[in-house]
């Protein structure tokens, strides 16, 4: 299993033609306390860089990407009655959704674990 990550802050754990997505502890750290989360259609494609999901915190809403093309296979369900789990796990428990990858090529544009960390250091 490989991870990637976006500069919108979103990952991807990948396994053959799975992505399992969510968003990084960082973007956890700017949202604050997460109270609701608009998850994706099952069974919908999405592109690379459309809005996949919706998220509200004490804070702002925002807006979550995909960070691949691919159809909504599996979603947490856990978190349509308990998103604060993103808060507590967001990188483990708090994933949003599993995506069939069509374009794997799309892997390319994302940063691997070192490349983000790097990408972090940009934003302080």
């Amino acid at each position: 299993m490989s991870i990637y990550y976006t500069k919108n802050h979103e990952w991807a754990k990948v396994e053959d033609n799975i992505a399992m997505v969510g968003i990084t502890e960082y973007a956890v750290s700017q949202l604050g306390d997460v109270v609701f989360i608009n998850l994706p259609e099952s069974e919908k494609s999405y592109k690379q860089d459309e809005t996949l999901a919706e998220i509200e915190s004490v804070k702002a809403a925002s807006d979550i990407y995909s960070p691949l093309s691919g159809k909504v296979t599996e979603l947490n369900s856990k978190l349509d009655n308990s998103p604060e789990t993103i808060n507590n796990s967001p990188e483990t428990k708090g994933w949003i959704a599993k995506i069939e990858i069509i374009n794997s090529d799309e892997i390319n544009k994302l940063m691997n674990k070192e490349q983000y960390q790097q990408h972090l250091q940009t934003l302080k």
